[in-house]
């Protein structure tokens, strides 16, 4: 008996867990869109920021093309462990440069 009553707790336990899901998968609405968006775009924002920090050379607060190309050519050379002047998928992998996806609409 007590384990028929275990089953039939369980049971209801786990329906309402479904419920409360289902109730969760409610499409969502557009004041939730623009904070999921407006919250997407400030963490590519402090990532831009992050960026900006490692490549201005000069200090600036902008990133020239000559501190651009100085970067990306740094950051070639460190993954281009086979020197081979060419990089293979393994080797991009190992990039801390991650490419972000579109943020806006």
């Amino acid at each position: 008996m007590f384990a028929a009553l275990l089953v039939a707790f369980v049971m209801a336990v786990s329906a309402a867990a479904q419920s409360e899901k289902s109730i969760a998968a409610v499409p969502p609405t557009p004041e939730t869109e623009k904070a999921e968006s407006e919250k997407k775009l400030a963490l590519a924002t402090d990532a831009a920021k992050q960026l900006l920090l490692v490549m201005d050379a000069d200090k600036s607060g902008k990133v020239s093309k000559q501190e651009w190309m100085k970067f990306m050519e740094e950051e070639f050379d460190r993954l281009d462990t086979d020197h081979k002047g060419q990089l293979d998928v393994k080797e991009l992998t190992q990039s801390r440069v991650r490419m972000r996806p579109y943020v806006g609409k």
